[in-house]
């Protein structure tokens, strides 16, 4: 049975544009894989807190000298660690705040980026973990970006997951959100077949 994980990032939740996309997706998918398991994880309804000196060094503690403290945060990134291991599927509504990503993604990937765990080091370099899985990033912005050095989402995004192994990864973008309705609903209704056919 495959299972999808659907991260969605928007500060608006359900209401962000790219989580609406994202649903979209997962709701077409679903319909051709019903006896997929979905997961999902809003990481505005659900913040992560950033991370800070006490958790890397919880991290970085061998099990057998961790207080209570840091056994609870060492938790925590297992379980987030555990949800992305089962996914087939990765699916990850993505709006662009002042050129970069939302900091609540940027913390959940500081807590699912683990040596030892999801990637290690060799001598040929680090060697990601997480291997095997396809990953479907819809990505919306207020300007134009794509193809041009301001869209610092696209290889940062592509950079992380890449270094955790995941290297099979599909961007859909609808951008132009905050340049007239007119070019608004032209891009969602372009991303919208887009995703259709990436559903099917």
């Amino acid at each position: 049975m495959k299972t999808l994980l659907q991260i969605n990032s928007s500060i608006f939740s359900s209401g962000g544009q790219s989580s609406q996309l994202a649903d979209q997706f997962v709701v077409a998918w679903h319909k051709n894989h019903p006896d997929a398991q979905v997961l999902a994880r809003d990481l505005a309804q659900e913040p992560l807190p950033h991370l800070d000196a006490q958790r890397v060094m919880a991290f970085f503690a061998k099990p057998e000298v961790r207080n209570p403290e840091q056994q609870a945060f060492v938790a925590k990134s297992d379980a987030l660690i555990d949800e992305i291991k089962q996914a087939d599927v990765i699916v990850i509504g993505l709006p662009m705040y002042n050129f970069g990503i939302p900091s609540t993604l940027k913390a959940y990937f500081d807590h699912i980026a683990r040596a030892g765990v999801t990637f290690r080091y060799t001598e040929k370099g680090p060697q990601g973990l997480l291997t095997g899985k396809k990953v479907y990033v819809f990505a919306t912005r207020g300007g134009l970006y794509a193809g041009t050095p301001l869209d610092t989402q696209t290889r940062y995004v592509r950079d992380f997951l890449g270094f955790l192994g995941i290297t099979d990864v599909e961007f859909v973008y609808a951008e132009g959100l905050n340049m007239g309705e007119a070019r608004k609903d032209a891009a969602l209704a372009e991303a919208n077949q887009q995703l259709a056919k990436l559903a099917a």
